[in-house]
C-alpha cells in the first residue's frame, strides 16, 4: 500500500481567499519510508502573506516572488501522488486548500475515500489529547527540537514517523511483504538483516554446579515436569 504523508503551508485560513504557498509530501511503501519526497514553493499571485501566517511558517512574499504558481506544480504533484493515499494532520484543512486549487484549474477534487487524517487517527486513540503533531511527537518520543518554524517537508517527516507510531510502529509492516512475494527484488528501503550461522556454536556459560543444581530441581518436579520433556534423564 502506497500512502504520502504531506502538508502544507498557506498565505491564511480562508481557502476560498488564500493560497498555498509549501507543499511537502514522504512517499510510504507499506509504512515504510521508500526515501521519495516532494517539496515545491508556490506563488501565490496578488495574495499576500498573512502576517499571522508569516508568523508561524516564516514564509514571505519577498520569497516567494521567483516561484512557480500552482499551475506550474500542479502536473508534478499528481504525479508523484499518483494512486496513493493523501495523509495528513487536520486534513481536513489541507485537502480545502489543495481542492481550492485544482478548482481554480478546472481539476477535479481529491475524494474523502482516498484520505487519512491523522488527527481523528490521534483523537480516537488518545482521547483525552493533546493532539497537535508536537503533542504526538512528545508522546512517542520523536524529536522535533529542530522545528522552530512550520514548514511542509520538516512537518510531513514528523507526522511520517508519528504516524507509523501511531499505527502500531514499524513491526506492522514486517511479514506484510517479503522479497519473494514481489518477485524475489529485495530494495535499499526494505532493511531486511539476514542473520548467518555461525560456523561453530558458542561455549555453554553454565558451569558444571549449575546444571547440576538444575538437574536436581528437574528430579524434585517430577517425571511430569515440562523440563524433562526436553531434557529426559539420561
Amino acid at each position: 500500500m502506497r500512502e504520502i504523508i504531506f502538508d502544507t503551508e498557506t498565505t491564511g485560513l480562508d481557502n476560498r481567499l488564500d493560497r498555498v504557498i509549501e507543499i511537502g509530501g514522504i512517499e510510504l511503501h507499506n509504512h515504510f519510508p521508500t526515501g521519495r519526497t516532494f517539496h515545491v514553493y508556490i506563488n501565490p499571485g496578488d495574495r499576500k502573506v498573512h502576517p499571522d501566517a508569516l508568523a508561524v511558517h516564516g514564509i514571505s512574499d519577498e520569497f516567494l516572488k521567483d516561484k512557480p504558481d500552482f499551475a506550474g506544480i500542479v502536473t508534478e504533484l499528481l504525479d508523484f501522488f499518483g494512486d496513493a493515499r493523501w495523509v495528513a494532520h487536520n486534513a481536513t484543512f489541507d485537502m480545502g486548500f489543495i481542492n481550492a486549487e485544482l478548482a481554480r484549474l478546472g481539476l477535479p477534487a481529491v475524494t474523502t475515500d482516498l484520505v487519512t487524517d491523522t488527527l481523528a487517527l490521534a483523537r480516537r486513540k488518545h482521547p483525552m489529547g493533546p493532539n497537535s503533531l508536537d503533542a504526538l511527537c512528545r508522546r512517542y518520543g520523536i524529536d522535533n527540537s529542530h522545528r522552530t518554524k512550520h514548514g511542509a517537508l520538516l512537518d510531513s517527516e514528523l507526522l511520517a514517523e508519528v504516524y507509523i507510531e501511531m499505527i502500531g510502529g514499524r513491526q506492522t509492516a514486517l511479514g506484510l511483504l517479503s522479497g519473494e512475494s514481489r518477485g524475489g527484488q529485495v530494495t535499499e528501503t526494505d532493511d531486511i538483516i539476514v542473520a548467518g550461522q555461525r560456523p561453530r556454536p558458542l561455549a555453554s556459560r553454565l558451569t558444571i554446579v549449575e546444571i547440576e543444581a538444575h538437574a536436581a530441581l528437574v528430579a524434585k518436579m517430577g517425571a511430569k515436569a515440562i523440563w524433562a520433556k526436553y531434557e529426559p534423564a539420561k
